[in-house]
């Protein structure tokens, strides 16, 4: 009996153990791996760090060794000269006129052609969507120079046409991720909208539309960091110096005080904080719409 009960005794404590050790292992598996991305991450920002603090330093300071990554005294005069060496203002205004421009016709061609490729039924509707899809492996150094012909032939060189235009008649990849989502979207939904005498449009409008604010919050995110850090577009079509855009004017900052690294760095900083901030404010529609779109519906 005694040895029974020994037997029993010894068991309770194995099972025990195996739990513990278990959730130990468990835990050292999170902790490796969030000890390998916390490492990743911090690699990964380091130019961003570096370039913060060389934007906070004096012209002293830029090349002492070893180099000093936190300055010993902040100077915050760097971020006022680097918005009074060139019109900044103006050329901030050019550039959110672009970019909203382009977002909102990418948003609305893109999710009307989506929705036709998602729920409506016409002929070549599959082959059409293949071919649409075949347009993203065409680099864009293929077409520039047709492109540039044709605007030319139009007048619209040395206008914000060309960088607008072209986002009203969609975008591959946006009407790619947006069919995504709109097939993840209840037929039933749609189905009942019919038999309540609602027309295609009003179905697109009043019930996909509403439900696809994550998608449309990750398409409006690729298309504002895409306009609005646009440099090649700008320095082919426009050629006043008022119609520059924040990239240009960076540019043509980096050409006339090449030397003034410190005031180069803080100008960056600020031509990029508004993607920083658009990126942390929405992130979480970012990583929903990015999460929902590769659901088959």
């Amino acid at each position: 009996m005694f040895a029974a009960a020994n037997r029993n005794a010894v068991g309770v404590l194995g099972r025990g153990r195996a739990p513990m050790g278990k959730r130990f292992r468990k835990g050292l598996y999170l902790a490796f791996v969030y000890g390998l991305l916390i490492g990743i991450g911090s690699l990964l920002l380091l130019p961003f760090f570096w370039m913060l603090s060389t934007s906070l330093k004096g012209r002293e300071g830029l090349f002492v060794l070893p180099p000093q990554w936190i300055p010993d005294q902040f100077r915050w005069q760097n971020y006022v000269d680097a918005v009074q060496a060139f019109p900044f203002l103006r050329y901030t205004l050019n550039t959110l006129l672009i970019t909203g421009s382009t977002m909102l016709g990418t948003l609305l061609s893109s999710s009307i052609v989506a929705y036709s490729f998602a729920r409506l039924r016409w002929p070549g509707r599959d082959v059409w969507f293949v071919i649409m899809l075949s347009t993203l492996m065409l680099p864009g150094q293929v077409t520039m120079i047709p492109v540039f012909i044709l605007f030319k032939n139009l007048g619209w060189v040395d206008t914000y046409l060309p960088l607008i235009v072209p986002s009203f008649f969609g975008a591959a990849f946006s009407i790619f991720l947006l069919r995504q989502f709109f097939l993840t979207i209840p037929k039933e939904l749609s189905d009942a909208a019919k038999i309540d005498g609602s027309p295609e449009i009003g179905i697109y409008w009043r019930i996909f539309l509403p439900l696809s604010a994550p998608a449309l919050a990750t398409i409006a995110i690729f298309t504002f960091m895409g306009a609005w850090n646009d440099f090649l577009g700008p320095l082919i079509y426009l050629n006043d110096p008022d119609k520059f855009t924040l990239a240009l004017g960076l540019r043509s900052f980096q050409q006339a005080f090449g030397t003034r690294w410190n005031v180069m760095m803080a100008c960056s900083i600020i031509v990029m904080l508004p993607t920083l901030l658009l990126f942390f404010f929405f992130q979480r529609y970012f990583i929903e719409g990015i999460t929902l779109t590769g659901i088959k519906g």
